[in-house]
């Protein structure tokens, strides 16, 4: 069998970053989540188990003004570390009152690929700062480059939190601009159909989306379906990738807080 090249974190973590689409008339989506919250998602490609993502949400105060601090991790599991090994962590920060993102860190671990990034929005500037280095040569000059966003910019993770405070309705879409360092892309999402989805916290509700990602944000040819609660939590309960190398697919595992452990289903 030949080893595919399989990018388990970047197939993954930019479609579980843009989970939090649910839509529902009457919910108030500021209710949505909160500061300790703790999704975990298991990660199957194809038939095999492949490893686990994790997104966690913390309140951090800076100067005057308080910042939600969300770090995902994706690691391989199973057989892949044998193919194809993955030990990502994605730390960001945003504006506890806007969701608009002020920066984002990036350890990268995938098989021979070890990266250290670091982005961060200037606002006054208008320019999205990158500073990257390539940790197979330490001794190298870190690459940097400018690029420019609008006054309102999300970063891969920071834009999973801020689109759980959106409102859709079946056949409406939702457009948001996602800068990665280098030009801003616009994310265009349609909510297209009502379907009931099982998970291993039990079998909820949902509603199903497609992101269109423009300008090659994911690096890759493919589709992308997503499931989330249709209730206020607006939880992200699945997400499907189809892309050259076979299906990958995330199921939301559970749901803790610091003083409460897995949220019970809606059936």
């Amino acid at each position: 069998m030949p080893i595919p090249k399989l990018r388990l974190a970047c197939a993954i973590l930019p479609v579980l970053l843009l989970l939090a689409l649910a839509a529902e008339s009457g919910q108030n989506p500021h209710d949505a989540f909160s500061p300790g919250e703790v999704l975990t998602f298991d990660v199957v490609w194809t038939i095999f188990r492949a490893g686990v993502v994790t997104s966690t949400l913390r309140e951090v105060s800076q100067g005057n003004h308080e910042n939600f601090e969300a770090t995902a991790t994706a690691q391989s599991e199973g057989f892949v570390p044998l193919l194809f090994n993955v030990d990502d962590v994605f730390r960001a920060t945003s504006s506890a009152q806007t969701l608009c993102s002020e920066g984002i860190s990036k350890k990268v671990n995938e098989g021979h690929r070890h990266k250290d990034t670091q982005i961060a929005f200037d606002y006054d500037r208008k320019k999205a700062v990158l500073n990257e280095r390539d940790m197979n040569q330490p001794q190298a000059q870190p690459k940097h480059a400018e690029s420019d966003i609008p006054p309102c910019v999300e970063d891969v993770v920071t834009a999973f939190y801020y689109l759980r405070r959106q409102k859709l309705e079946i056949g409406h879409t939702l457009e948001l601009p996602v800068n990665d360092g280098s030009k801003t892309q616009r994310v265009i999402v349609e909510v297209q159909a009502r379907e009931k989805v099982q998970t291993p916290m039990g079998t909820f509700d949902a509603l199903r989306v497609e992101p269109k990602v423009f300008n090659g944000l994911l690096k890759r040819k493919g589709r992308m379906l997503i499931w989330f609660s249709a209730d206020d939590r607006q939880l992200p309960l699945r997400v499907k990738a189809m892309i050259a190398v076979g299906s990958i697919t995330g199921t939301l595992r559970s749901v803790t807080y610091p003083k409460q452990n897995n949220l019970p289903a809606h059936h």
